[in-house]
């Protein structure tokens, strides 16, 4: 018999946006083992359902192998679920996924090394199709809300590790995405300067409240930026419970030394060792 999912509410539950956003229903994924054998395959993920509503981010955490980056992948249409269905505001992901309607960042940035930092951003406009020449004005408008203005013509190799994965993350916006996939953006980063992405990753969002679901291994990290924080447990990989937070936009510094902050933090963590 499969556990039932806990919801935990606090007390003050901020205000739902808007839409359909993303809908996970029922997805079930396995994988074959190497040495094939009747029944042989490790089940990733069993009946996951998780509902982020349009304009809301939404952070999963769990131990490795739990299946998070793996429920990234469906969701990006690089994997096909066995069972079950996902759609963005109601629409296949396949057919969101054509029109470029899906931003993803993971945690290596992959920059090309040859391009400048505004190249690097027009990629996905190129490989759409898409006149780059017309969206000059869109990417300068990026680089500027990613805090990179006068950095243009640079190089990767000209970039700190911070300033590569806010190209990254630009890169990602620019064919302003109905869903944006983030997995552990930040997680080859030192703690201060993650802090600090965190400052600027919920700053980056802020500005255009793309529907958005944050895979991230660190509680404090996702407690900061979400909305709601989505607890996975594996073997298999399923959603074990699903917390609210409660703290008003814009989220300050102050907040990582907050009580009630360290109250969901310590919460979050139970969950995840329960």
């Amino acid at each position: 018999m499969r556990a039932k999912m806990r919801v935990v509410s606090p007390a003050w539950r901020h205000e739902e946006p808007a839409g359909s956003g993303l809908s996970i229903e029922n997805v079930s994924k396995r994988f074959h083992k190497r040495k094939r054998q009747a029944g042989d395959f490790l089940q990733a993920l069993d009946g996951v359902s998780l509902d982020c509503p349009r304009g809301s981010l939404t952070a999963l955490i769990g131990p490795s192998g739990c299946g998070k980056s793996t429920l990234l992948r469906l969701v990006a249409g690089l994997e096909s679920p066995d069972e079950g269905a996902i759609a963005v505001n109601g629409e296949s992901v396949t057919d969101v996924r054509r029109r470029g309607e899906l931003g993803i960042a993971f945690q290596d940035p992959a920059l090309l090394p040859w391009r400048t930092v505004s190249e690097n951003i027009a990629l996905p406009l190129e490989v759409l199709g898409r006149p780059v020449a017309k969206a000059a004005d869109q990417i300068n408008t990026l680089i500027n809300l990613v805090g990179l203005a006068g950095f243009e013509h640079a190089r990767p190799g000209e970039l700190s590790g911070g300033m590569r994965q806010r190209v990254a993350i630009a890169r990602s916006i620019v064919t302003n995405p109905s869903v944006l996939l983030l997995d552990e953006p930040f997680g080859a980063l030192d703690q201060i300067l993650r802090r600090t992405m965190n400052l600027e990753l919920q700053r980056i969002w802020l500005g255009g409240k793309t529907t958005t679901l944050l895979v991230t291994h660190g509680v404090d990290e996702a407690v900061f930026l979400a909305d709601r924080v989505v607890v996975m447990k594996s073997r298999p990989g399923r959603i074990a419970a699903q917390l609210d937070v409660p703290f008003p936009r814009p989220r300050t510094v102050g907040l990582f030394a907050a009580p009630e902050f360290h109250r969901i933090c310590d919460e979050v963590a139970s969950l995840l060792h329960d």
